[in-house]
């Protein structure tokens, strides 16, 4: 019976691997370069050598490993089929059979939302429970969905993506695009246009770029007074500490923020139903100033039923991709 799992997260600067029990305990973590150059050629195969280089370390042999759990910055179908990935150079190919291929072990490959949530799912902040929505708020990837089998992940950060947990299993949709909630539209008359080509979606008013950007028009088209004024290079977390702050206009941006997010939710709950949410992500460093203020509008637009949702803050951090790789493969 197989002892160990690796999970790997894959980002545009670095590759974050971690070496798990069956049981979910973290062994050993660590990072590569994530060479992005000539196309992203190299990636795999730097991941391949890293995870052989700790079998050889810890005296592993590949018959105690059942396989490798990998989270991707883009698409992914269920069969592993990476539909591009911008960040790292890649078209369309299946990553998990070439990765199996040069390595010899069994590979599953998803989605970094989706991964993080199951790692929020399996080991974070939301384990007890059945039902999850997992947002993570900041340039990275947060959890604390520890637990629970049906998760929404809304990954806030430069931008916003988003993963779907269902039954314990993650939902990658036809095209890979299961869980892309940041494109939702909620502003018909933005003028500004997304990453994505579009105008007015999610991820332009509750990413950390969306704080600094609705902070910046209110700082440029009035001359209320703000601690704002004084700091050289607004960021996400100037507004959320002069919030705290008692500073006026800073609250009034965080107050957009959790009406825009918890408008968002409280319609994604309509399909989902999940028994929590989870925000994690740099951005969630800021604490509960985050879940009361998203929690106070998803009340106001939430379905009746919906309404006793809980949120909570994610606990594992940017360690929620590897922890999800490493369940996915063991529950493949």
């Amino acid at each position: 019976m197989a002892k160990y799992v690796f999970g790997v997260d894959i980002g545009g600067t670095t590759v974050k691997i971690g070496l798990f029990t069956a049981e979910g305990t973290m062994v050993d973590k660590w990072e590569i370069t994530t060479r992005t150059d000539e196309g992203g050629k190299y990636i795999l195969g730097d991941i391949a050598a890293s995870i052989e280089d700790k079998l050889a370390e810890k005296q592993i042999d590949k018959s105690e490993v059942k396989g490798i759990g990998m989270g991707v910055p883009g698409p992914v179908k269920a069969d592993g089929t990476v539909l591009r990935c911008v960040n790292l150079g890649w078209g369309i190919f299946n990553a998990a059979d070439e990765l199996s291929k040069i390595i010899g072990l069994p590979v599953k490959v998803g989605n970094d939302a989706n991964m993080a949530a199951l790692g929020e799912m399996w080991q974070g902040g939301g384990k007890g429970c059945h039902d999850i929505v997992m947002v993570t708020l900041g340039t990275g990837v947060g959890g604390g969905g520890k637990g629970f089998s049906n998760i929404v992940m809304v990954t806030l950060g430069t931008g916003v993506g988003g993963g779907i947990i269902l039954g314990g299993k993650m939902l990658s949709g036809v095209n890979g695009a299961g869980g892309e909630i940041g494109h939702i539209q909620v502003n018909d008359d933005e003028t500004e246009v997304c990453g994505c080509g579009r105008k007015g979606c999610l991820e332009q008013y509750t990413s950390a770029t969306g704080i600094v950007r609705m902070a910046n028009t209110l700082l440029n088209t009035t001359d209320r007074p703000s601690a704002l004024r004084n700091v050289q290079y607004v960021s996400a977390k100037e507004v959320f500490d002069a919030a705290k702050q008692g500073d006026e206009l800073a609250a009034e941006i965080v107050d957009r923020h959790g009406k825009c997010l918890g408008k968002a939710l409280a319609q994604i709950a309509c399909v989902v139903d999940p028994e929590v949410f989870v925000i994690g992500g740099g951005v969630s460093k800021a604490g509960t100033i985050i879940t009361d203020t998203t929690e106070k509008y998803f009340k106001e637009y939430a379905f009746h039923a919906c309404k006793n949702t809980k949120f909570t803050l994610a606990t594992l951090g940017n360690d929620a991709g590897m922890y999800g790789g490493a369940c996915a493969i063991m529950n493949d």
